[in-house]
């Protein structure tokens, strides 16, 4: 049953990565990148290394994802005329 959950939420992470990469709003981006660092803490979390999963869920979900919306808000957006 576990293997089978396992499997289950890799297609999904593939699915988020897809998503992200495939996205034009730089900020839904980052929250879908947030969302994918979080299902894999969890499936870090699964597979037994829950020290792995701690990092990857507070560097990765975030402290990564708040310093880019961040940087991507104090970008300056200038329109070509």
């Amino acid at each position: 049953m576990l293997a089978n959950f396992d499997f289950w939420l890799l297609i999904f992470l593939i699915g988020m990565a897809l998503v992200a990469l495939n996205l034009r709003d730089l900020i839904a981006a980052v929250l879908v990148l947030s969302a994918y660092s979080f299902c894999m803490a969890l499936l870090f979390a699964f597979l037994g290394a829950v020290d792995v999963a701690l990092v990857e869920a507070t560097l990765g979900g975030g402290v990564t994802g708040v310093i880019l919306i961040a940087a991507i808000l104090l970008m300056k957006r200038r329109s070509r005329n």
